[in-house]
């Protein structure tokens, strides 16, 4: 009886993680089913975006990521939350705007408090250059917009 309740026990937590790792991709700004673009989340902290190599990929509650090198790979996995964009991915202009979930340009970002930031940056309309006009009550916003999709 006690195997019993242990294999429906591991049935149910399986099917609980899948189900949220299901529901946060669909949350997440994915790009031909990679996060940023096929950017490596680790290279933003160096103040340089660069795109990660498909051979270096590695996937993170459902979301797949790729790296510049194993280095950035291995930081990444100490602590994926540190690296993992802010608002899914969104751009946090919009996000906190109108709580809408706008494409971003990966090479425009802005690391506040140690997380990263993305911004829409097409046809001479930089969210960036808005955000730090209002960024306090922005993100504020911003937060609470986000919350209503991650509930």
């Amino acid at each position: 009886m006690k195997g019993y309740f242990l294999i429906i026990g591991f049935l149910a937590t399986t099917f609980l993680i899948a189900q949220s790792e299901d529901q946060r991709t669909r949350q997440f700004n994915l790009k031909n089913n990679l996060a940023i673009q096929g950017y490596d989340p680790v290279s933003y902290f160096s103040n340089k975006p660069v795109e990660g190599k498909p051979e270096i990929s590695y996937t993170y509650k459902g979301v797949t990521y790729r790296f510049a090198s194993q280095q950035n790979l291995n930081l990444f996995k100490t602590s994926p939350d540190k690296y993992e964009p802010a608002y899914g991915g969104w751009c946090a202009y919009a996000m906190g705007e109108n709580g809408e979930k706008v494409k971003i340009d990966p090479e425009t970002f802005k690391i506040i408090d140690g997380k990263v930031y993305l911004f829409y940056n097409f046809w001479t309309n930089n969210t960036l250059t808005s955000w730090n006009k209002n960024e306090r009550q922005l993100k504020e916003a911003a937060d609470r917009n986000w919350a209503k999709f991650v509930r």
